[in-house]
């Protein structure tokens, strides 16, 4: 199976890059487990691509929230994000929570 995420880290800050259309209830888990194996202790920051996604579910807010709850405040920027993402973002109203990019 191919890889959801492609990651590298610099210092406290893990970039994480989505590779697949949908970040959904069949990618979330196969995502939060690459992104959990690879985590690099002392991250203080998570900067998240979706350029590449065109769909997001609430297995897929889940996945970038429990990313979210593993930061201190402030600590998830979302870079890239469609408009069709980022309306259920909006909606959710966790761009309150994320930084936007």
């Amino acid at each position: 199976m191919s890889s959801i995420v492609s990651m590298d880290s610099e210092g406290q800050i893990l970039r994480l890059t989505v590779k697949t259309e949908r970040l959904d209830a069949a990618s979330a888990r196969p995502f939060k487990q690459e992104v959990e194996a690879a985590w690099p202790s002392g991250t203080s920051q998570v900067r998240i691509d979706l350029g590449a996604v065109q769909f997001v579910d609430s297995s897929g807010i889940g996945a970038i929230l429990g990313i979210y709850k593993k930061l201190p405040t402030g600590g998830v920027v979302l870079l890239n994000v469609r408009p069709q993402v980022r309306t259920v973002i909006e909606l959710l109203r966790l761009h309150r929570i994320f930084e936007i990019q």
